[in-house]
């Protein structure tokens, strides 16, 4: 691999956390299949995105000084 990426862009993170989440929210009482999973993992790793560059921009906004 030649890129990176933050954990948080990732995939393969997010379908690893949701995986292990699953059985754990089954004990719970509510099931997860495998397309929701897989739903939930994009929709998060979408989400991520849009955060960072929200983040990005308010840093931006807030900073006391400029770039140079």
């Amino acid at each position: 691999m030649d890129t990176t990426k933050t954990w948080y862009t990732s995939r393969t993170v997010w379908g690893g956390l949701i995986a292990v989440a699953a059985p754990l929210l089954q004990l719970g009482g509510l099931d997860l299949d495998q397309g929701l999973q897989g739903d939930l993992a994009d929709t998060a790793v979408t989400l991520a995105g849009a955060v960072g560059g929200l983040l990005a921009i308010w840093g931006r906004l807030a900073a006391t000084k400029s770039i140079g």
